[in-house]
Order: C-alpha cells, then sequence, then structure tokens
C-alpha cells in the first residue's frame, strides 16, 4: 500500500523508524476487554522527502482514537498546570488581553489553561472533542464544544485575539484543514500560540516512546512554517521550552501582520545544521531504539533473577509505546501505578498490565520504580523520594546513583 503526505500528498517511500503493530497507546482495557480480541496497527513512521514531514498514516480517524472516554486529563500533571499557568500570564502580558478580549483553546482538555484565563474576567472557549474531559471542564464553568476543530466550526466562532493549541498540531489527521481552521479564527491582529514535540530533540533524545497512533505528524519549525504559510500565516516568534522532553512554542500572525523575531532564524539555522531536511538524520534512529529496548530488558530480566520487584509508575501513552516494543508483559512489570482515576483499574492495551493506585504501588513495597513519562521524572521523584526511580529514555537510567 502506497501511503501519501497529509501535507504535499507526495508519495511516502522513506521510513524513518518502525515500531511493530500496536493497539492504540491510549486505549485501555477493562477486565472483560481482556477476553477480547485487541486491534493493532502499523506503527511505522514516514518522512515526506518533498516537504519534510515526519508522519505516520492515518491508520486510525482521530474519531476512532479520541473516544468519549479518552483517559487523558492534563490536570492530572501539576507542573503541566503550573506551566499553562505561567503561559497565560505571559500572554496575557504580551496581547495585553482583558475583559473585552476572546481566547479559544482547540483541545482543551479538562480546562487546564482556560482555568487561569476564566480567573482573570477573560472571556474564553474551549473547543475539546472528548466527552470525559469536556464535562471536567464544564465543571470548572468553562464554556466547551465538544467537536473536532477545522475551517468548518471555525467559521461558526466568533474570531479570536489568541488561538491556543498546545500538543494537538501532532494529533491532527488533517493538518491543513486545522491550521486553516486556526486562520480563519484569528482577528486581523490576533496570534495563534502552538506548542508541540520539537522533532530534533525527539532525535537527538531517542524519544522513540512519543511516536504513537494518535499523534500523526513529528513536527519542526520549517515544515510548520510551510504549513502555515499555506493557510496564510506567518511564524513570528519561537521559544524552546522544556517541556515533554523538548518542545516548540510557535507564535502565529496572519501574514504581514508582525515582523518575525531573530529566534525564529536561529531555530531554523539549528535545523538546518542537525540536516533535519535530508535523509541522513534518521539514520540511526531504529538502531538506537532498539538499543534503548534491549537495556530496559535486560535491567527488568536481572532484577526479576534476583527476586526484586520492579513496578511502573505513570500509565502514560508513551509508556504504552515502549512496553509494547519491547514485549514487556506483566512478568516483568507487575503493576503499573497512575494518580488518574480515570485509568485506575484498567489495563494497559498490548501488555495488558494493570493499573492501580498509587496508594496500592505503596503497599507492594517495590525495590524500583520504572518512570514511563520520563519527561515528568522531576515531578515523580519529589512524590516518591525514598524510592529507587529508573527511566529507559533515551538509555537507562538509574535517578540517584553514578550509573
Amino acid at each position: 500500500m502506497t501511503h501519501t503526505c497529509r501535507h504535499c500528498r507526495s508519495p511516502l517511500e522513506h521510513t524513518v523508524i518502525d515500531l511493530g503493530h500496536q493497539p492504540p497507546s491510549n486505549a485501555y482495557l477493562t477486565a472483560e476487554q481482556l477476553l477480547e480480541p485487541e486491534v493493532t496497527y502499523p506503527l511505522q513512521v514516514y518522512v515526506c522527502t518533498n516537504c519534510w514531514l515526519v508522519q505516520l498514516p492515518a491508520h486510525a480517524t482521530a474519531e476512532e482514537l479520541f473516544t468519549e472516554d479518552y483517559a487523558y486529563f492534563s490536570s492530572t500533571s501539576s507542573s503541566w498546570c503550573a506551566h499553562a499557568e505561567r503561559f497565560v500570564d505571559a500572554a496575557v502580558e504580551r496581547l495585553g488581553l482583558g475583559v473585552d478580549s476572546h481566547v479559544v483553546e482547540l483541545a482543551s482538555n479538562d480546562g487546564y489553561l482556560l482555568q487561569y484565563v476564566q480567573k482573570r474576567g477573560i472571556p474564553c472557549l474551549g473547543i475539546e472533542p472528548t466527552r470525559a474531559t469536556a464535562e471536567a471542564a464544564r465543571a470548572k464553568g468553562i464554556e466547551t464544544i465538544e467537536r473536532f476543530f477545522g475551517v468548518a466550526l471555525a467559521e461558526e466562532l466568533e474570531p479570536a485575539d489568541l488561538v491556543v493549541a498546545n500538543n494537538v498540531l501532532a494529533h491532527v489527521p488533517d493538518i491543513n484543514d486545522f491550521v486553516s481552521g486556526i486562520a480563519r479564527l484569528l482577528k486581523p491582529q490576533g496570534r495563534a500560540s502552538i506548542e508541540f514535540p520539537n522533532l530534533l530533540r525527539l532525535l537527538e533524545g531517542n524519544q522513540f516512546d512519543t511516536i504513537y497512533h494518535e499523534h500523526y505528524s513529528y513536527l519542526s519549525l520549517r515544515v510548520v512554517q510551510r504549513i502555515a504559510a499555506s493557510a496564510g500565516l506567518e511564524v513570528v516568534d519561537v521559544e524552546q521550552l522544556p517541556t515533554h522532553g523538548g518542545s516548540l512554542r510557535v507564535w502565529l500572525a496572519r501574514q504581514g501582520a508582525a515582523k518575525p523575531t531573530a529566534s525564529v532564524s536561529a531555530v531554523l539555522a539549528d535545523e538546518e545544521t542537525a540536516g533535519l531536511e535530508s535523509l541522513k538524520a534518521y539514520d540511526n534512529f531504529q538502531h538506537r531504539a532498539e538499543e534503548a529496548k534491549y537495556g530496559l530488558l535486560e535491567f527488568l530480566l536481572q532484577a526479576k533473577r534476583k527476586g526484586q520487584r520492579v513496578l511502573g509508575y505513570g500509565a502514560a501513552a508513551k509508556g504504552n509505546t515502549l512496553l509494547n516494543y519491547a514485549g514487556i508483559r506483566a512478568d516483568l512489570l507487575p503493576a503499573v501505578a497512575d494518580r488518574a482515576s480515570s485509568k485506575q483499574g484498567s489495563y494497559l492495551p498490548g501488555s495488558h498490565i494493570p493499573v492501580i493506585t498509587p496508594e496500592e504501588l505503596e503497599g507492594m513495597n517495590p525495590d524500583a520504580l520504572l518512570v514511563l513519562p520520563w519527561n515528568l521524572i522531576n515531578e515523580v521523584n519529589e512524590q516518591w523520594p525514598r524510592h529507587s526511580l529508573v527511566t529507559a529514555i533515551p538509555s537507562l537510567k538509574k535517578w540517584g546513583e553514578n550509573s
């Protein structure tokens, strides 16, 4: 089967990495579902050598992946909420937002960010297609439309002074329609702020576990610049963030509305130096992923032989990619704890490892905790200061030790 690029429609002929067949990473299972067949899809990433968009073909539709009971609630992470609050404070000052302004967030989840806009008395609206998270936002008093965003919905909405899209651009199968929708939604002098994991940092940090079916695209600034230009938008500023192992916050405006800052040229220069628009940049990604897999398996097997109990912490989607790629099951990792009540009592897709509460984990007296959301290691370290923590990306690391 020949796949085509979701932006420029060129044939996709070059594989970046192949992580095998896996179930959707957020398709957590009930005990009853463990007895049923489980759907898996290829997790093979390509790069388009015409526009250089790195992408996963849409084997499953957004409606299939982002269901009513979607289990990811942004407010579960205190550090992510703090990140959102800092952004709101800075954006209000930067754009002079007030009671006469209008802020729209795309993929607003449970209101983790708009709650801070609301507290300032600034009119705001959330767009969130998953019912459980949309209802959580409404419970906070945040008006939320339960639909997928694109041009059609943008034409129905009041124009915005600020459009926020955090960690959603990679999640949309029709990226051209999504960005064109943002262009339609912005006021003439409005701004859009879009955050997404930085492809350059993904490659440098061997972050292959951030590849899963909900992430259709893996983005560089240059590629986002091209996609924005095709919709009549221009990248006018960019910030490099530590979130998610390294992200970019891109500010968009209508073409000609503002002069791009020097930071745009600087990031583009870094990408050019790294050769992101050449096949060489992706040559050894598969090998490095395999080495990380082997390192984790060796650690778990050694612990098993020594009679030590290793449990997981954080039932994150990235963890499911890692566990399924490595073929890890409950014999090596008996349980994974998570603070989100929406995940507790369920089973991880593919591996079928049970998800337990942090209190249950504490009672099991583990010898070590495998932290699957490695990007939150500092937060987890504060929560579990007396436990030995281990991460597997970019390679195995035992925190608090010299190894």
